[in-house]
């Protein structure tokens, strides 16, 4: 449920919002000062606010310092101001101030219902515009804006103007290639080659020639002298993908040129001096690979001058929304498709899926859904995620419904029935309890209800 805070001292209004706005958590406040606690604790999206606070109900004074102080925590925050039926000068002062709407007393409800849905939505629609936007400038590429993707584009930025060896981790399809290039391209390299080579798809006989070249005659076949990739990447950026998979034959001199930047070619005899950045990535645990031999120490700590982790897709929250969002857009206008978005079913069923594969998943369920599907909204069935995963909600809903009963019986048992106490042993306030108390219809609480 979205979290809406209600800043207001009329306890009959906190009633009739917390009754009328079942869709919302509400959370309450009654002045400035537990107005500011509520926002630091919840971050709310949207705040509704009386401009008649105490300790001066009477003027709207106490209310504009509060909407002044909101704004100055928290920018993006929705602030929809409630005045009295005469106090139009004060509702448009506060919108100058950079509230989002005001409302004027008596409450009507149905109204106030679709001010704060045209909030949300609002707040919604920004927040995927800004994680468009949020790793513009590491690379166009990288969607996203949770607090791990943040962490990784802003390392990204650190590592990028220098020389250090960079070493990439993460699960398959989680955009390794991607970040390297992202470095490359916030790089004084950036207008020199980007040379890409995958350890584990090339086979272990070829992969020597194909890194360092060969001379003409190196071997049955070799017409003519050939670069290889390393050569190839001269003053630009090197990417070994999956490193983890080169063969131990192979990483000595891997480590020789890493250390010297210098390579001989398969049948040459001259050294030849190369500037390259080099960036590796795997998906490996190559400090288990060191314990196990199967990978050079030496070559490990050269290769990991800096490390890097990217998040897999699951651990990346609302992302995986804003990514398939990305993606409708461009396979929209690869298969000139007009599919107009996800219906709830899809976006709840790609926030359960554990996408082991990642990102590179994604891609596919979302092209063969944006083809196969019937209608203008992009089903779960259309994305291939079955039914089962969503028996995961209702299960999950259930334990924290269980949770919070139990934590709420027992706070009222160790406060001898205080409701007071008992927000406080919870660390919520009271009106939050109440509506924990209707949301899970605690009956032998009522006397508690009646205290409201």
């Amino acid at each position: 449920m979205k979290t809406l805070l209600v800043i207001e001292d009329d306890i009959g209004i906190q009633k009739q919002l917390k009754w009328s706005l079942p869709d919302y958590e509400l959370v309450f406040a009654q002045d400035r000062s537990s107005a500011l606690t509520q926002l630091r604790r919840y971050e709310p999206e949207v705040v509704t606010l009386d401009l008649g606070l105490p300790p001066d109900p009477a003027n709207a004074t106490e209310g504009l310092a509060c909407l002044t102080e909101i704004l100055a925590l928290q920018p993006d925050c929705k602030v929809i101001v409630i005045t009295g039926s005469n106090d139009n000068d004060h509702a448009l002062k506060a919108v100058a101030l950079g509230a989002y709407d005001y409302y004027q007393k008596p409450i009507n409800i149905d109204v106030l219902n679709v001010i704060l849905a045209r909030a949300f939505k609002l707040s919604q629609l920004e927040a995927e515009n800004k994680a468009l936007k949020a790793a513009g400038g590491t690379s166009s590429d990288i969607i996203g804006n949770s607090d791990a993707i943040m962490r990784a584009c802003r390392t990204v930025e650190k590592i990028a103007p220098t020389e250090i060896t960079t070493l990439l981790l993460g699960e398959s399809g989680t955009g390794k290639e991607v970040f390297a290039r992202a470095i490359h391209r916030q790089s004084p390299r950036v207008n020199k080659p980007f040379v890409a080579i995958n350890c584990a798809s090339i086979p272990e006989n070829l992969l020597e020639s194909e890194l360092f070249g060969y001379e003409k005659g190196a071997f049955t076949g070799a017409n003519k002298t050939t670069l290889g990739k390393i050569e190839c990447a001269n003053g630009g950026t090197l990417l070994l993908d999956e490193i983890g998979d080169m063969p131990l034959s192979l990483q000595a001199k891997m480590l020789r040129f890493l250390q010297e930047r210098v390579i001989e070619r398969v049948g040459g005899r001259q050294e030849i001096e190369v500037d390259v950045r080099v960036i590796c990535a795997t998906h490996r645990n190559l400090a288990e690979m060191v314990a196990a031999q199967s990978f050079r120490e030496d070559l490990y700590y050269r290769v990991s001058e800096i490390t890097l982790a990217i998040p897999p897709l699951r651990q990346r929250g609302h992302d995986i929304i804003v990514i398939a969002k990305a993606l409708l857009t461009k396979f929209n206008a690869e298969f000139n498709s007009h599919v107009q978005g996800f219906s709830d079913c899809a976006m709840q069923a790609m926030l359960q899926h554990p996408w082991p594969g990642n990102i590179r998943e994604l891609q596919n369920k979302l092209k063969s859904a944006v083809i196969l599907a019937d209608s203008k909204l992009i089903t779960a069935d259309d994305l291939g995620l079955s039914s089962k995963e969503m028996v995961k909600t209702s299960t999950l809903r259930k334990v924290r419904e269980q949770a919070e009963t139990q934590a709420i019986r027992q706070a009222y048992t160790l406060a001898n029935g205080n409701l007071s106490k008992t927000s406080d042993l919870l660390g919520i306030t009271r009106p939050t309890l109440y509506a924990l108390i209707d949301k899970y219809r605690l009956h032998d609480l009522r006397n508690a209800e009646a205290e409201i």
